[in-house]
């Protein structure tokens, strides 16, 4: 993905990554030098942003090192937290989840400006990540304890970055279809659900983690009670396209680079002419393994066997739409989607 940005992003330019999410990309793009605007409507996925992409090295390592180093040597403090997580649900071992608990009281005493404290919340969910005891999405988790769920807690400083010469980055938490209109951007990014699987549902326990609110839970696996309700149109298989169609019409980029799910909502027809409008359009597929909880989800909460996993693969298709044409990677199979002299200017991307 970095080199198809590369083939349209210059030196110093401004890469925006809408659905930011683990902000694993966003911070790939900062190391790569561009100016980079990540966003993510979710607290927990903001938090990510701010912590590793807005944040820089220069500012906060130093101070976040000294306090983290502090906050390692808090005794546990289990309460409403460890009880919901890790002894009604079992996603973390109790032992883990009341050393978390304390730090993250700790964080709330300290209540340090945003950047430092999003830096703070980073290593605390990358700490928690370690010692889930899931099969990756907290949609459910294991019977018996993940070997790792057994290792100690450990804080660790985030992988901060300097600042790249091409200016600050900057952290949003807004709907990314009403964000679209009010950024410019040299390459747009965009990689959104494309399923009924909603993000919030798949990691709750981070939601919660960062919010600290204490919300209400249902279920087995003790989900926020927002589960319910709170989704977005790309979760939705007749709201999804509209949804799309506004979010690219509106964006100010001269490129974009969309993943997509070849199983997701929209065919690769329909995501065809709704980017094809904007100027030469490729396509990629890559194929990816699937995540072990599809693999490992086909007994029942006795452990019967109820069914048989899906397959071992999926496939990732990367639409990469320009205003003129671009230099892509010459060692992947693109495809032209739309074979044309000259880009179709149906409106124009600035």
């Amino acid at each position: 993905m970095l080199r198809t940005v590369g083939a349209a992003a210059g030196e110093g330019a401004v890469v925006a990554d809408l659905f930011s999410g683990s902000a694993r990309v966003a911070h790939a793009l900062k190391a790569a030098g561009w100016r980079v605007v990540a966003n993510d409507h979710l607290a927990f996925a903001h938090a990510l942003a701010l912590g590793t992409v807005q944040a820089d090295a220069e500012r906060w390592s130093v101070q976040a090192r000294t306090i983290l180093a502090k906050l390692s040597h808090l005794p546990p403090s289990p309460g409403w937290f460890t009880a919901t997580y890790a002894e009604g649900a079992r996603y973390l071992h109790p032992a883990n989840a009341a050393r978390l608990e304390a730090v993250r009281d700790a964080i709330e005493r300290l209540d340090p400006e945003p950047e430092l404290r999003a830096v703070l919340l980073t290593a605390l969910l990358q700490a928690a990540d370690r010692v889930d005891s899931t099969a990756g999405h907290q949609m459910a988790f294991m019977r018996e304890w993940a070997p790792r769920a057994l290792k100690p807690l450990e804080l660790r400083l985030p992988e901060l970055l300097p600042r790249p010469a091409a200016g600050p980055c900057l952290a949003l938490a807004q709907d990314a279809v009403e964000l679209a209109a009010s950024i410019e951007c040299d390459v747009a990014y965009l990689d959104p659900p494309y399923d009924q699987h909603a993000y919030l549902s798949n990691y709750h326990l981070w939601e919660t983690l960062v919010r600290w609110d204490r919300p209400e839970t249902y279920g087995r696996a003790a989900k926020r009670v927002e589960c319910r309700t709170r989704r977005s149109a790309f979760n939705n298989r007749r709201e999804i396209g509209p949804a799309l169609a506004r979010l690219v019409g509106a964006l100010r980029a001269r490129t974009l680079v969309v993943s997509f799910g070849a199983e997701g909502f929209l065919q690769r027809a329909e995501l065809e002419r709704v980017l094809a409008a904007r100027g030469f359009l490729r396509v990629l597929e890559i194929p990816h393994r699937r995540y072990a909880g599809t693999r490992l989800g086909i007994h029942n909460g006795r452990g019967e066997r109820v069914g048989t996993p899906g397959a071992d693969t999926t496939t990732e298709r990367l639409y990469v739409v320009s205003d003129r044409r671009l230099d892509l990677p010459a060692d992947q199979p693109w495809a032209d989607a739309v074979p044309r002299e000259e880009p179709c200017h149906g409106r124009d991307p600035h």
